[in-house]
C-alpha cells in the first residue's frame, strides 16, 4: 500500500479514481466468480510472514512488483534515496531467501527496467541480458557470456541493477528459477480486465514523479498545459503498451527457465522513440503547445537506443505500436477525468544534482529557448 501513502505525501492523486483494494477484490469476484486473496504486510520487513505465506500457499510462480518504481521520486532527497534502497533491495532479498528456506520450487518473475543498461549504447543493440565477449588468456582467446554492463541513471535504477546481482547469486548458489523482465516505459491505461468496471480502473499518474512521459503529455494536452519536454528532448526511451506488458508477464509465467539454468532475461519493450518525437506526435494530434524546460536529470542531451526483443516475439507477441491509433484510448480516459488534474503537480521538481535545485522548480522562466 506504499504507493497510496506516497500519494498523500506528494499531495497528488491518480487522475483516475482508485477504489480501495477491498472494493476492487469484491467487485472482481462479483464479475468473474474468482477470488483474489489479500495479505497486508511489508515484505522488506516482515520476513517470517512472507515465509509462512509461501509455505502455506505453495505457489508455482511469484510475480515480484513490490518495489518503489519511480526514478524522480528516488532522487528527491536523502530520505527518498534511503527509502528506495531499503525497500527494494530488502524486499527482493527477503523473497529469494524465503523461497530457499521454504525448499519449494518457485519461479520468480521480477519486473525490472530497461534503465539498468543506461542510455549510452556505443552503437550496440542492447541484448537480452547477456553479452558475448572475447578475452585474452594465457591459453589464447576465450569466449564468455557476461551480463550486459549496467549503467544506472538514478537510485531507483541502481536498485534494479543490484536486484540482478541478487538473482545471479541465488540462481547460481541455490538453483532458483528466475525471470527478470527489463521493461520499457509503459503507456496506455486500460486492459481487457480493467475495462470491465470503473471500480477496476488502473492508476493514471500524470505528476512529475510518477507519470510516464507519453501519458503525461496526453494529460497535459487535454487540460491545456504545454507539453513539458526536458532538455532538448533527444533522450531516446524504450516503450511498451500496458496490454502488451500484461501479455509478456503471462508469457514469462507460462515459460519458466529450466531448473539450474541461468537467470532468464527478457527485454520487455516493443519500440524506441525520442521524447521530442513523442511531443511532436501528441502536438500534431491535439494542437498542444510544446515547451522545453531545463532537464532535472543528469544525462546526455541526446542518445540513440536500439533494443533486442526477440524472445517475446518468438513466443507470439504481436505488439501494439504508437501508429496503431490507440493513443485515442488514453486521450478519452484523460478527458473523462481531467477535472481531477492538479496542474501544479505536473512539473517535475525532483533534481539529480544539488546545484540544479534552483533550476528545477518548474517556473516558466526556466524554459530552454
Amino acid at each position: 500500500m506504499s504507493r497510496r501513502t506516497i500519494d498523500i505525501e506528494l499531495g497528488c492523486d491518480s487522475l483516475t479514481p482508485i477504489s480501495s483494494i477491498f472494493k476492487r477484490i469484491e467487485r472482481w469476484k462479483e464479475l468473474t466468480g474468482k477470488t483474489i486473496e489479500f495479505y497486508n504486510f511489508d515484505i522488506s520487513r516482515n520476513y517470517h510472514r512472507l515465509l509462512t505465506l509461501i509455505k502455506d500457499f505453495e505457489p508455482d510462480t511469484v510475480v515480484h512488483f513490490a518495489e518503489q518504481r519511480a526514478a524522480p521520486y528516488s532522487m528527491k532527497s536523502s530520505y527518498h534515496k534511503r527509502y528506495t534502497v531499503n525497500n527494494n533491495l530488502s524486499g527482493t532479498n527477503n523473497l529469494l531467501a524465503a523461497i530457499v528456506e521454504s525448499q519449494l520450487d518457485v519461479h520468480t518473475v521480477h519486473l525490472g527496467t530497461m534503465g539498468v543498461y543506461g542510455y549510452q549504447t556505443a552503437g550496440l543493440q542492447i541484448p537480452e541480458g547477456y553479452l558475448k565477449v572475447f578475452v585474452e588468456t594465457d591459453e589464447g582467446q576465450k569466449e564468455l557470456d557476461i551480463m550486459y554492463p549496467p549503467s544506472p541513471g538514478s537510485i531507483y535504477h541502481m536498485t534494479k541493477t543490484q536486484d540482478a546481482l541478487l538473482f545471479y547469486f541465488y540462481n547460481k548458489n541455490d538453483g532458483l528459477r528466475i525471470t527478470d523482465l527489463h521493461q520499457g516505459v509503459v503507456w496506455g491505461t486500460t486492459t481487457e480486465e480493467t475495462e470491465m468496471d470503473v471500480v477496476l480502473v488502473n492508476r493514471f499518474d500524470y505528476d512529475g514523479d510518477y507519470g510516464t512521459v507519453l501519458n503525461r503529455f496526453l494529460v497535459q494536452a487535454v487540460v491545456g498545459h504545454p507539453l513539458t519536454v526536458h532538455g532538448t528532448g533527444g533522450q531516446t526511451r524504450a516503450f511498451i503498451h500496458i496490454r502488451d506488458m500484461v501479455k509478456c508477464i503471462r508469457m514469462a509465467i507460462d515459460n519458466p527457465p529450466e531448473l539450474w539454468s541461468r537467470v532468464e532475461i527478457f527485454n520487455q519493450a516493443t519500440e524506441t522513440h525520442s521524447v521530442r518525437y513523442l511531443a511532436q506526435l501528441v502536438s500534431e494530434a491535439t494542437g498542444a503547445e510544446i515547451r522545453y524546460f531545463k532537464n532535472p536529470r543528469k544525462e546526455a542531451l541526446e542518445n540513440r537506443l536500439t533494443v533486442k526483443n526477440e524472445k517475446f516475439m518468438r513466443l507470439g507477441l504481436n505488439p501494439i505500436k504508437l501508429e496503431s491509433g490507440i493513443m485515442n484510448e488514453v486521450i478519452q480516459v484523460a478527458d473523462k477525468y481531467k477535472h481531477r488534474c492538479d496542474k501544479s503537480r505536473i512539473i517535475c521538481t525532483s533534481c539529480w544534482c544539488n546545484d540544479m535545485e534552483v533550476d528545477c522548480q518548474g517556473s516558466d522562466s526556466e524554459q530552454v529557448n
